[in-house]
């Protein structure tokens, strides 16, 4: 039976009305799974392949008499703005079916909210930390709500699967699992996902056969991609012919302008646009990124998605995800992305209508970022991209979990809260004796408290401290930030960390502001137009690489490919760059030294957690480290024999304890509930998540090292 026919009546008049000639390929291959088989499903294909209907269609065959009383189906997204997007495109599915399509996040009216806790039915749309929410402040109605939940989509599935919030939602989801008279199907979407085991188990950890990839690899789209360099000047300031050369691109198409920090988008936007004045055009190019103001972004959002006159917008990836912004011609790409699957999701904005191309312009500006751009360039081409690999030891997120639960339950008996960890089978990894050991710790701070005579775990003072605040749904760390106002009008945020005084001209929202007062204790800062500014500074969260970035950016260095995709000036930076491994006959499988009068440079060319430990143990060995980069490069204070500490390094038996007395303060691990942990359990989540002993001695074994003077 074909897909369309096995879709309900009321499915097949909605295509109808689509005015669809066919399904895609995705929606082909997934709508039988669904239909046909009880299996939980993964979705994955390209950006605007029809993977939500994919989902849609045939779930809401499914249950669209039964969504009328009773909740049936939760989406869940990472972005409230992904949800505001969704809930036309879900709502126009549903159309004439009597099905309500209901919204939850922070900013979602108490009535709204009320009025769904009242009448749970239909779909739910909602965030992770909106469900914490509703676990921990409506206890008395989750039963009633989850009861007859059938299914749960997790859209974007692959932003969750290594973090700290990937490890929380799963714990919510098998919550939800306790209130629901039968296991719901998971369905997870995804433009990205590699390492389909790891996902298997992340969606379900019991039977993971259960689990059905559905994957469609290539796309019908012709990709058109070219890289220019530009030089920057001594101050680091990029020149000029570089923002002429990308408003040439941009005047004619509308564009999506990736930037890889908050500031570089502001400043880039006001160039822009001060160029397009002079042409006579006003406002042709948007700022979007997580610090301008929620109304803000919605305007741009939905001026992109108008049809008329070319506009384009400059963001960080807080437009790497699926929001609706129209079709888009060209996708812009400043200096490189950290990962390949974010290019590829990036580029996946592009080339969404019918018989187009995408087409994908990057820039660079400096040595370490051409050389970066052309290997996660030519990884994409190669159709790799990083696997999934999860986020080790979530003792953090336990902790956390461990006082949601508690406030959920209202007090649960010492044996029943350890029963009710091991359900949640996310933390299986966990030993049972270091659970125990955390928990012994919760109680000594009074995170928990223990009744006496019921012996019930309940929230202790301290825990109370923690669960009352404002912030305590999310898991992950977020800086303290001032408000920034004009007069009534909220514009955005900034870090309370970047030093500002009265009188500073800043650019926010990609305008230009002068700061007229700030008010300390309140939290705001109010500014005026100005006629000349400088983009403000952001505290960034650290990026790793992945070893296969770092080992393509070696094998280019070690090549003669000229690469016809890149303008004269990188052709010629990559040559000046090639010229010391050219001379020196310097193979791939070869790591150098380079060794200089009073000093070393050690290019390690692999995985941060890799060059990290390496560094840790040429410094238990004495060797005087003065700095490492983000490509691994170690510069070494004097001149050693390296070759034969390296020997030294492979033969001796390391334990992570000898590490952490290398670690400075600054290389700790962080996370936001780290620091409630046992000191115990901050060291092994350190050694998980930045240490790799036996990948490091791997690594020594694999490659040949060789000291070059220079």
């Amino acid at each position: 039976m074909s897909s369309f026919n096995l879709l309900s009546k009321n499915m097949q008049k909605k295509v109808w009305d689509m005015h669809w000639d066919n399904f895609t390929l995705i929606q082909d291959k997934t709508i039988p799974i669904i239909i046909n088989t009880n299996k939980d499903v993964v979705v994955c294909s390209g950006t605007a392949s029809g993977k939500t209907e994919a989902a849609f269609l045939p779930i809401l065959s499914l249950i669209e008499n039964s969504a009328k009383e009773k909740l049936k189906l939760i989406y869940i997204s990472p972005l409230k703005a992904l949800i505001n997007n969704q809930f036309e495109r879900i709502e126009n599915l549903c159309n004439n079916l009597e099905i309500t399509i209901n919204a939850w996040h922070g900013d979602i009216s108490q009535t709204r909210k009320n009025k769904f806790i009242k009448n749970s039915s239909g779909i739910l749309q909602i965030t992770p930390e909106s469900i914490e929410s509703l676990l921990i402040n409506r206890t008395e109605s989750v039963s009633e709500i989850f009861k007859e939940v059938d299914f749960i989509i997790v859209d974007e599935i692959h932003s969750f699967l290594n973090s700290a919030r990937g490890v929380q939602l799963r714990s919510l989801l098998y919550r939800i699992e306790n209130y629901n008279l039968r296991r719901p199907r998971i369905i997870g979407l995804s433009a990205t996902v590699e390492n389909f085991n790891f996902v298997k188990e992340w969606i379900n950890f019991k039977d993971k056969d259960n689990v059905e990839i559905v994957e469609v690899k290539d796309s019908d789209k012709q990709l058109y991609y070219s890289l220019m360099h530009f030089d920057c000047d001594k101050s680091g300031k990029k020149p000029l012919e570089l923002f002429e050369d990308m408003r040439n691109l941009t005047k004619k198409n509308k564009s999506i302008i990736f930037c890889n920090s908050r500031g570089e988008v502001e400043e880039t936007t006001v160039l822009l646009n001060r160029l397009a004045e002079k042409e006579g055009l006003l406002e042709s190019y948007y700022a979007h990124h997580s610090s301008i103001d929620k109304k803000e972004r919605e305007y741009v959002e939905k001026s992109m998605a108008k049809a008329g006159v070319p506009k384009s917008v400059v963001a960080t990836n807080s437009l790497e995800l699926g929001i609706d912004i129209g079709t888009i011609e060209f996708v812009v790409q400043v200096d490189s992305t950290f990962t390949v699957s974010s290019l590829k999701q990036r580029l996946g904005r592009s080339g969404r209508k019918k018989d187009s191309n995408q087409l994908l312009q990057l820039y660079t500006t400096s040595k370490d970022s051409l050389l970066q751009s052309l290997a996660v360039m030519e990884l994409l081409l190669e159709k790799w991209i990083e696997p999934a690999e999860g986020y080790p030891l979530p003792y953090d997120i336990l902790f956390h979990q461990i006082i949601s639960i508690s406030n959920e339950t209202n007090g649960l008996t010492l044996e029943n809260l350890l029963n009710k960890i091991k359900d949640i089978l996310i933390f299986n990894t966990l030993d049972n004796e270091k659970i125990r050991i955390l928990i012994g710790h919760m109680l000594e701070k009074e995170y928990l408290e223990l009744i006496k005579g019921s012996n019930e775990c309940i929230v202790g003072i301290e825990g109370e401290r923690i669960l009352r605040s404002k912030d305590f749904y999310s898991v992950f760390m977020s800086p303290e930030e001032y408000i920034v106002q004009n007069g009534n009008k909220k514009i955005g945020q900034l870090d309370r960390n970047f030093q500002i005084n009265i009188g500073d001209n800043i650019i926010l929202a990609g305008k230009l502001w002068s700061i007229i007062s700030i008010d300390t204790k309140r939290g705001k800062i109010y500014v005026e137009k100005a006629s000349n500014a400088k983009p403000p500074k952001y505290s960034s969260g650290e990026r790793k690489l992945n070893s296969k970035i770092l080992e393509k950016m070696m094998d280019i260095l070690c090549s003669k490919n000229e690469f016809s995709y890149i303008n004269h000036n990188a052709l010629a930076l990559l040559n000046e760059l090639r010229k010391p491994y050219e001379i020196f006959k310097v193979d791939p499988s070869e790591r150098i030294i380079w060794r200089y009068k009073d000093e070393m440079c050690f290019e390690t060319f692999t995985g941060t957690k890799i060059f990290r430990t390496l560094n840790w143990m040429l410094k238990s060995l004495k060797v005087n480290i003065q700095s490492y980069d983000s490509f691994g490069r170690i510069k070494i204070s004097g001149v050693y024999p390296l070759d034969g500490i390296l020997e030294e390094i492979s033969s001796k038996k390391w334990s992570n304890e000898l590490l952490f007395k290398e670690t400075k303060d600054n290389e700790w691990f962080k996370s936001k509930y780290i620091e409630y942990l046992p000191e115990e359990l901050q060291y092994d989540m350190h050694a998980a998540n930045e240490i790799d002993i036996d990948g490091t001695l791997e690594y020594l074994k694999e490659y040949r090292f060789r000291i070059i003077d220079n």
